[in-house]
């Protein structure tokens, strides 16, 4: 276990340089570089020059001047409202906003010196910071992290793995971000591997010690007024989410998977004979591909004869087609050997390429064992433009949209064409991987088209929307586990989620939980139907396929609610599921409450959690109506009941007017427009409806009647 106690501490060692708003202060790790770079905003890059070589932040220059000036052994600089003071001899540091401290240095001390823990401190080839955590102080954001999702007392790892589940701290998607209520948050601006002591009792249970195992430590420091403000400035720096496709909305429906084209057509066929709304439906890897030479951007010749005439029949079903896609590629497929003399796989040491070898455990006992790869090196320039046109003939041939799986294979001995080692790439590959595939998607449907469904991500990852919950155990701790990973991508900057409906691996899951898992997916920024096994409703018992219908078709109907929600995200980085203590800065009491979530402002969610109804959750101060009765509930208290199973509690504010769209079988009906069937308000005020500006929509806004007369349309179906 690192030991921090034994830390060399990093000090200032000569009077600073100051440059206009830049500063300069000489270490004995290097120089500590500190500006002012946007709004509330510092930049300080130890041990070099500030540089981003994989373009993770949008801009790679400040976009304010801000100041500097020196006085009684400190530098104060200054970003909009804020101020940053940095002691030149200890190199300790003071964040005010407004003229209030909300970050500090640690002052963890010790019996025979002042600092236990340095402020910044080098332990064999780590660099850190440390800083001062309040009694009771929560931190969140992180990335994708299945426990709790205020992270005091945790040791998180930014470090993309397949993680095989949401059992444990590794995840799919990691970020280098973090915040806190009390008004601060901080950004990494690394891919390398960080480790983060969040009051981590076998370090320090009141610091917060970030470490790096690189020679430069580059991060960012934020000041705002709550999380939403941090996040907003957080993505300021590393993008937000552009317009999606409103069809994008509607509902998905695969499977792990379907072994034919007839078998997926058979699928897609009943789902529209069933009456189950339905947009998309997906092939995954093996349904489309042969696994012993995939990946290659041609359907399996022994399976597929004809794929266009396969596209046309899915279109002829007002269905878009989802493809699977790994960046991998087999040895024994027809692109590794050329790829391979061009260069653009990524090498080992030997100059050759390098070799990734799959863990045959995981994957020959439950699915079709995977081939051993070479991995494409997105840095090298012509092999991304290859990879991104290369999927040009799959949308010429009716692909709508790809689902870009992995990304987390990068080992430490691959060495990439800008020079990169493994451990430097590991993080940020998923990045790259995911902006080239969305180009290509772009490239062939335009601006405000376009999106790709993604596991993996990094810092930045919302630019290229969407992601999933990767392999969710089918159980209801992976219920749980995954909408709390969605929660905590959401407070990292990501606003898409979705989850694996029914769970990905695992035994068939029953009916209460399928009813459950649902209902809450309902509640989430984008809705699929997957997992190993027959995860489409029609599948489940009679009155189980039944209560799935319902929960389809009131996805449909609260698309334009959804729609304003992704609105805002494109505009603030706010995530489309929200986190009590995201949604509720002021209302402490509702934070310990992470299994329920605020949908878009003003839908709280309480997913049932537990077999046979059992659900706790807290509605915050104020009137509440329950969305399928219409029944007022008072708030300000937590409740317990036992929900039925045709029931799950949620609530809309009081004076909200909702926006419904039309029951329709898929957003075909809706001509490529938001359209507002109903408007229904809970309680009394004159609120409007949160709804897209007919000049954003995807074509327009159609509004076409008004209910206001005390008859709630969700109770009457």
């Amino acid at each position: 276990m690192t030991n921090w106690n034994r830390a060399q501490a990093i000090t200032g060692t000569a009077a600073p340089q100051v440059d206009g708003g830049r500063v300069a202060i000489e270490t004995a790790a290097g120089v500590l570089n500190v500006q002012p770079w946007a709004d509330g905003v510092f930049r300080l890059t130890l041990g070099a020059a500030p540089s981003d070589p994989h373009g993770i932040l949008v801009d790679p220059k400040p976009s304010i001047e801000g100041g500097a000036a020196v006085a009684d052994g400190a530098v104060v600089l200054s970003a909009g409202n804020a101020q940053l003071r940095i002691d030149v001899a200890e190199l300790s540091l003071t964040l005010t906003r407004d003229d209030k401290p909300v970050l500090a240095s640690a002052d963890d001390g010790h019996f025979v010196r002042e600092r236990r823990v340095p402020p910044f401190s080098k332990l064999g080839e780590k660099l850190a910071i440390a800083l001062a955590l309040q009694s009771g102080e929560p931190v969140y954001g992180l990335g994708e992290k299945w426990g709790g999702l205020n992270h005091r007392g945790q040791l998180i790892r930014s470090d993309n793995q397949d993680s095989l589940g949401p059992n444990a701290e590794i995840s799919y998607k990691n970020c280098p971000f973090a915040w806190s209520p009390e008004g601060w948050g901080l950004f990494i601006l690394s891919a390398a591997i960080t480790e983060h002591g969040v009051g981590f009792a076998p370090w320090s249970h009141r610091s917060y010690i970030a470490s790096i195992e690189e020679p430069v430590l580059d991060f960012f420091l934020i000041a705002g007024t709550d999380g939403a403000d941090i996040i907003e400035r957080y993505t300021g720096l590393t993008g937000r989410m552009p317009q999606i496709p409103l069809w994008s909305l509607g509902v998905w429906v695969s499977r792990a998977y379907y072994r034919t084209p007839d078998e997926m057509m058979d699928v897609a066929r009943t789902l529209r004979k069933r009456d189950l709304p339905t947009d998309v439906i997906c092939l995954d890897g093996r349904a489309w591909q042969n696994t012993d030479t995939r990946f290659e951007f041609v359907f399996d010749p022994s399976r597929f004869d004809d794929p266009k005439a396969l596209c046309d029949a899915v279109h002829d079903l007002d269905m878009r087609l989802c493809v699977w896609e790994y960046p991998l590629v087999s040895m024994d497929g027809p692109m590794f050997a050329d790829m391979e003399a061009k260069g653009w796989l990524l090498k080992d040491e030997t100059g050759a390429a390098a070799r990734y070898e799959f863990d045959r455990e995981p994957f020959g006992k439950v699915l079709t064992q995977l081939p051993d790869s070479g991995l494409v090196d997105f840095t090298h320039p012509d092999a991304y433009a290859y990879w991104r046109d290369l999927h040009a003939e799959l949308f010429k041939l009716g692909v709508d949209v790809t689902k870009p799986d992995f990304g987390e294979q990068v080992t430490d001995n691959m060495i990439a064409h800008d020079g990169s080692t493994g451990a430097q790439l590991h993080n940020v590959y998923a990045l790259l991987y995911n902006r080239c595939v969305f180009e290509a998607t772009e490239a062939a449907f335009g601006k405000g088209k376009a999106l790709v469904f993604s596991r993996s991500g990094w810092a930045g990852s919302q630019r290229y929307p969407m992601q999933w919950a990767g392999d969710t155990q089918a159980d209801w701790e992976g219920l749980a586990a995954s909408l709390r990973g969605g929660q905590s991508w959401g407070m990292s900057g990501a606003p898409c989620y979705a989850t694996d409906i029914g769970g990905f691996y695992g035994p068939q899951p029953s009916d209460e939980l399928f009813v459950r898992w649902t209902q809450a997916a309902i509640f989430s920024s984008h809705m699929r139907f997957h997992g190993i096994g027959e995860r489409e409703p029609f599948n489940f018992e009679p009155e189980t396929e039944d209560m799935a219908r319902r929960c389809m078709k009131l996805r449909y109907r609260l698309i334009p609610y959804i729609d304003a929600a992704i609105m805002e995200a494109e505009k603030t980085g706010l995530p489309v599921m929200r986190a009590m203590a995201l949604a509720f800065p002021d209302d402490r009491a509702c934070w310990a409450f992470e299994d329920q979530y605020m949908f878009g402002p003003d839908i709280l969610v309480a997913p049932v959690l537990r077999a046979g109804g059992s659900v706790s959750y807290f509605l915050p101060s104020g009137r509440w109506w329950n969305l399928f009765t219409g029944e007022a509930v008072k708030g300000g208290r937590a409740i317990t009941e036992t929900a039925s199973l045709g029931e799950v509690p949620v609530f809309v504010r009081d004076g909200v007017a909702l926006a419904l769209g039309p029951v329709v079988n898929h957003t075909g009906e809706l001509g490529g427009q938001i359209v507002v069937d109903e408007i229904w308000r809970y309680g009394d005020g004159d609120e409007k409806p949160h709804l897209r500006s007919g000049e954003d929509g995807a074509g327009g806004m159609e509004i076409r009647r008004r209910f206001d007369d005390g008859l709630n349309p969700l109770s009457e179906e």
